[in-house]
């Protein structure tokens, strides 16, 4: 069998998982993928489908995204902007709403610099539609979502507007 052309992404694969101290045969067992294919595919032979390759991110705990784009599957700036948008919908301490807000304001500072939304901007569109009404039609996205995106965060030590405001007015004018 001749070897495939797919970004090193076996040799990478190797790597990944003696560093995880798994053997080929642990791999199998956790991803549900034979160990005769997994061998293959760190040999260069076999070009393995998403699902995969998933699966193998999954039990190595490593990015999916970044074995896609070894395999060829995605293209690294795809890659980046999917680990932007993985990112803001993982953090906890923002809301659904915010994060949807600030997938808006993401895709707003990309348009603008001449790059096409990616892959899930239409699902995020949909879903921050009551989002972008907040933001207003600004590109950018403009104070309004930066207003609502601080109201909504709830008190915070330390702030209290209405003490600092009467603080900086002299008594005497």
């Amino acid at each position: 069998m001749a070897s495939l052309n797919v970004g090193n992404l076996g040799e990478y694969l190797r790597e990944q998982r003696r560093a995880a101290q798994l053997s080929l045969r642990q791999l199998a067992d956790a991803t549900g993928v034979s160990n005769p294919y997994l061998s293959q595919i760190e040999r260069g032979l076999r070009k393995p489908s998403a699902d995969v390759l998933q699966q193998v991110a999954k039990a190595l705990r490593i990015s999916a995204e970044t074995l896609y784009v070894r395999a060829g599957i995605l293209d690294e700036r795809e890659r980046e902007e999917l680990e932007t948008r993985a990112v803001i919908l993982a953090d906890p301490s923002i809301n659904e709403r915010q994060k949807n807000v600030l997938l808006q304001i993401y895709d707003s500072f990309r348009r603008e610099n001449g790059f096409v939304p990616g892959p899930d901007a239409d699902a995020d569109a949909k879903a921050g539609a009551d989002a972008k009404a907040d933001a207003g039609a600004i590109p950018g996205a403009g104070a309004k979502a930066d207003a609502d995106a601080g109201r909504d965060a709830g008190p915070r030590d330390g702030d209290d507007a209405g003490a600092d405001a009467t603080e900086d007015q002299d008594p005497h004018s």
